[in-house]
Order: structure tokens, then C-alpha cells, then sequence
């Protein structure tokens, strides 16, 4: 039998990935940093995507994170960049972006399961995937402008695809909490189910899409993010431009100080 394309993946620490039965697995294993990111993750997620959009043995991606949360973002500490051999910010939001990219792009349904926490660009990266499960234990934050940064990863375009305008802007400017139930109601998930039955739910979903026709999936999939992610490829690039202006301004050195200490931050506007 021959080597998946997925086999032939460099290990990464903190991220596990699993080929089995038709189903890629790809888990954000850094549970204390609540999936924090790190430079090799999100490079090994990447690559992952990539294989996976080739490899005739994936017939569903299921992306999820270890523990408790989903993912809860960029790490902005020394430790959760501590793996980034010298990168640079924008080097980081390019990264990112390949990986936003790969998602989209994978001619199979690619599963978020959400389980708990998702915050700045893990919102991004849920909202990538073609199917996001919740459990009731869930919630969505845009953290970004607590920190004085803007949402990325084309958070700018998924959400407002999803959720509109007005929601998207409260979301992005308030850096609010979105409960699972009010992100179902609001159009940002596809289902929530109580974190009891959570397990036992996404595996019913994830058998469903293994059984469907995969190149109607790839059709559909195909045609409806041409429709509705037209500002993708735009957005990622504003973002960008945006990003890094802000990744050296006073306020995120502010912000990022203020969260580490655990006090509200002083804005300058510098």
C-alpha cells in the first residue's frame, strides 16, 4: 500500500497528527497554554492542510486542540514564541495566513471542534473550516484590540461572511465573550451540543461527511466560499499591512505588558 503524504510530515512538538480511516486528525496539543501557537504549530498545520489537499486517503480534516480550549491564539509570551528560532512578527501573520489559505482550499470538509475556548486567531482558524462544532462549554472572543492589535488570520472577512457587518464589528471592537449558544444563533457555528454528549455528537457528524459523496463535497465547498469569501485573499493583505504596523506600536507594547501583569492597559494612541 502506498505512503500517505501525510506520513511523510516532520513530528512537531505540540501538535499531534493522525491518518485514520479517511480521517486527519490534527490536534493543538499545548493544553496549559490553553493551545496557545507556536511557530511550529502553526507551520506544521500548514503543511498538514497542504498534504491533505492532495492525499487521496484524507476524506475529512478534524481540527481541534487538546484539554479544555480550542486554540486561544498567538502566544505573545516568551514561552509560547520561544520556538520561533528568530522570526519576526510578520513572518508569524504570513504563516498564519498560509495556514487560513490551506484550510479553504482542502477539497474535503475540514471539522473545527470546539470544545471550549476560542480567542483571537483561533476564532480565525475555526471559522476557516467548513464545519464548526461547538460544545455548550464554548465561547468565541476576538481578543486582538485589548492588546491594541486588529483581528487577523482573515478574521475581517470570515466573521463578517458569517455573522455580518454589526456583529462582526462588536465582536472585533468589544473583544466580548460570544457564548456557543448566542455564536449558533448568530450564524458563527453549524451546531453546539451539551459538553456531555460533545464526543459522542462529532463523531456522528464526522461519519456522516465520511460517508457523503467526496467530489460533490469538494464541488460545493468550492462553490460556496467563491461566493461568500470573495474578500479573502484582499482582507489577508490589509490585515497584514494593518498588523504590522500595529506589532510595533507603543499601544501593543502596552497592551501585551498589561495583559502579562493582569491590569488594564494604558492606550497612548502611539
Amino acid at each position: 500500500m502506498p505512503q500517505s503524504a501525510i506520513d511523510t510530515l516532520s513530528p512537531v512538538t505540540g501538535l499531534d497528527v493522525t491518518l485514520s480511516h479517511g480521517v486527519l486528525s490534527l490536534t493543538i496539543d499545548r493544553p496549559d497554554s490553553l493551545n496557545s501557537l507556536t511557530i511550529p504549530v502553526i507551520t506544521g498545520l500548514a503543511d498538514a492542510m497542504e498534504r491533505a489537499a492532495t492525499d487521496p486517503e484524507v476524506k475529512v480534516v478534524r481540527l481541534g486542540g487538546a484539554g479544555r480550549g480550542f486554540c486561544s491564539g498567538a502566544g505573545i509570551g516568551a514561552d509560547d514564541m520561544s520556538d520561533g528560532g528568530g522570526v519576526s512578527p510578520d513572518e508569524i501573520i504570513l504563516e498564519i495566513n498560509r495556514l487560513v489559505r490551506a484550510i479553504v482550499a482542502v477539497p474535503r470538509p475540514v471539522v473545527a471542534i470546539v470544545q471550549g475556548p476560542a480567542a483571537g486567531v483561533g476564532v480565525s482558524i475555526a471559522l476557516a473550516c467548513d464545519v464548526v462544532l461547538a460544545s455548550d462549554a464554548a465561547f468565541f472572543m476576538l481578543a486582538f484590540t485589548k492588546i491594541g492589535l486588529m483581528p487577523d488570520g482573515g478574521a475581517s472577512a470570515l466573521i463578517a461572511a458569517a455573522v455580518g457587518r454589526i456583529r462582526a464589528m462588536r465582536m472585533a471592537l468589544l473583544a466580548e465573550r460570544l457564548p456557543a449558544a448566542d455564536a449558533l444563533a448568530a450564524g458563527l457555528v453549524t451546531a453546539v451540543y451539551p459538553a456531555a454528549e460533545f464526543d459522542a455528537e462529532v463523531d456522528k457528524v464526522i461519519d456522516r461527511l465520511l460517508a457523503g459523496p467526496a467530489v460533490a463535497f469538494a464541488k460545493t465547498k468550492q462553490a460556496i466560499n467563491a461566493a461568500t469569501l470573495t474578500e479573502l485573499d484582499a482582507t489577508l493583505e490589509r490585515e497584514f499591512e494593518g498588523q504590522s504596523r500595529l506589532l510595533v506600536s507603543h499601544d501593543f507594547l502596552e497592551g501585551a505588558t498589561a495583559f502579562q501583569q493582569r491590569r488594564a492597559p494604558n492606550f497612548t494612541d502611539r
